[in-house]
């Protein structure tokens, strides 16, 4: 199971996702913003009594009608207000994760070359 992992993990491209991830976050900002500007529309107001009542049956058939898609596009639009919050927390957790893999990287790098510089070490010493 391991060795899946591990091959999937092998074929991502961590330079283009390092390099991509302030976008990603940027993106998801801007879509959080545009999104929570928008009024939620109410259906409170959708369906008046008083045109109903003066209006032929299909009229107020249609004004139902009306009411039920106005319903429908505020449930909708309370979704999008919802993804739209859960891609703004996903980017910002992406971008803290590959702020930790770089941490990482850097920290590799210094290890390996300590590494090298104690093998040489080792060696120059032995011989």
């Amino acid at each position: 199971m391991a060795i899946g992992w591990l091959t999937v993990l092998k074929m991502v491209p961590w330079g283009d996702v390092i390099e991509n991830a302030p976008k990603v976050a940027t993106g998801a900002k801007k879509l959080w913003q545009t999104v929570g500007k928008k009024p939620v529309a109410s259906a409170s107001g959708a369906a008046r009594p008083e045109v109903l009542r003066s209006e032929s049956p299909d009229a107020a058939a249609l004004q139902r009608q009306v009411a039920e898609l106005q319903v429908a596009v505020a449930d909708l639009h309370q979704q999008m207000l919802a993804s739209s919050e859960l891609i703004q927390a996903l980017a910002d957790q992406n971008t803290q994760l590959i702020r930790r893999v770089e941490v990482n990287r850097v920290r590799l790098l210094w290890l390996a070359a300590l590494l090298l510089a104690l093998v040489m070490a080792l060696a120059s010493g032995l011989f």
